[in-house]
């Protein structure tokens, strides 16, 4: 965006962002504002949200200071479009004045259809809570074409549930992209003594933690009886006390939040997504493809990519087929490689960042970078 068009950026931040992540964001905006949030300010809100009819997810990302950087903003600038991420940001583009030409909302995933899936795994009050939620964000979603919002979500598969309920004209994919240069296959690897498996991703988010806890219980006890000195890694930011419990079991390392994922990708045997509830698109799953490391992963891990099982990846869902791909695999290091440049030619092909994101360039009407170069240069 910021090589066709001036962006002014607001966001909110969880955690105090770097100085080269805040360094590079002023470099590609004109206008930053990074709004820290407060831990139990935020559920004081979303407890008065869920109380006043409205949806828990827009009290935990309500703030007055973006809300007012926002409104001076809009006092200095006519925008020609603006962009919100996720239906938890919708709040802060209501003023009257970002009433633009181009209104586009990038879903991600159809968070309202998450919150049933939670609710089916669960019981008691939280099943209860977590189908309230769903309703409310449903209500949003459903509101969002007639009030002028363009809608994108990451799959085709996700803009297929959302125009299910919604107006399907509004509803358009446009996929994720993996940054090929950086997650590119390691020039020389190791052969470790044992196997090594590496599952990466946020460690307090619901779907992983329950996903790890599944496999660990129902799964890594055969692999460590069949592949004695196998290791799992357990590598993200924010363990949960459910998956510090985990890093104890046998064989299981937790490594917590890392510098650098890379390092741990290429020397993986296998990367694991055990997710039993997935929305969207897996970004652990394409950077690992990049990597040209070999995935073992949930059919719900896979959705919303055009990837074969055993092609570019090998699908598990019970226990025991589980069991018999890391255990095949394993034992075979060809495919291993096979996998690997399967994997890596697949995102070549389907995941550039140059092709994921034409559709949103054509949506946000912004020129062509050839066009300008051809007004930098000064040429009609």
């Amino acid at each position: 965006m910021s090589e066709r068009a001036n962006v002014h950026l607001g966001c909110l931040a969880d955690e105090p962002p770097t100085a080269g992540t805040t360094g590079e964001l002023r470099r590609l905006c004109d206008h930053l504002e990074i709004v820290p949030t407060h831990p139990r300010l935020r559920w004081v809100r979303a407890s008065a949200c869920l109380a006043t009819g409205r949806s828990a997810t827009e009290g935990l990302f309500a703030s007055n200071r973006l809300q007012q950087t926002v409104r001076s903003w809009t006092r200095e600038t006519r925008y020609d479009a603006v962009v919100v991420f996720c239906s938890s940001m919708l709040q802060f583009a209501q003023d009257k004045r970002l009433n633009t030409a181009v209104r586009l909302i990038d879903l991600v995933d159809v968070d309202s259809q998450k919150w049933f899936d939670y609710a089916a795994k669960t019981r008691g009050l939280k099943r209860m809570l977590y189908k309230l939620e769903g309703r409310r964000l449903r209500k949003l979603e459903c509101r969002l074409p007639e009030q002028g919002w363009t809608v994108t979500l990451v799959s085709e598969q996700e803009a297929d549930i959302y125009r299910g309920f919604a107006d399907r004209t509004a509803a358009h994919a446009v996929s994720n992209g993996v940054d090929l240069e950086f997650f590119e296959p390691a020039t020389e690897r190791r052969t470790p003594a044992a196997p090594e498996f590496v599952f990466v991703g946020v460690l307090n988010y619901w779907a992983n933690v329950e996903g790890l806890i599944w496999f660990c219980e129902n799964v890594w006890p055969e692999i460590r009886h069949r592949l004695p000195g196998a290791t799992f890694s357990l590598v993200g930011k924010q363990p949960s006390p459910a998956v510090k419990k985990l890093g104890e079991l046998d064989g299981v390392t937790l490594i917590g939040e890392v510098d650098d994922v890379r390092e741990y990708l290429s020397r993986a045997t296998a990367i694991l997504v055990p997710l039993r509830i997935a929305r969207g698109i897996q970004n652990k799953v394409l950077e690992a493809l990049a990597m040209a490391r070999p995935v073992v992963a949930s059919s719900q891990a896979l959705e919303g990519l055009a990837t074969c099982s055993g092609e570019h990846v090998l699908a598990a869902d019970t226990p025991q087929a589980w069991i018999e791909q890391i255990e095949s695999l394993s034992a075979d290091e060809n495919r291993q490689l096979e996998l690997g440049r399967a994997g890596r030619s697949y995102v070549e092909q389907h995941h550039s960042w140059d092709a994921r994101l034409a559709p949103l360039a054509e949506l946000l009407n912004l020129p062509h970078p050839q066009l300008l170069a051809t007004i930098a240069s000064g040429r009609s």
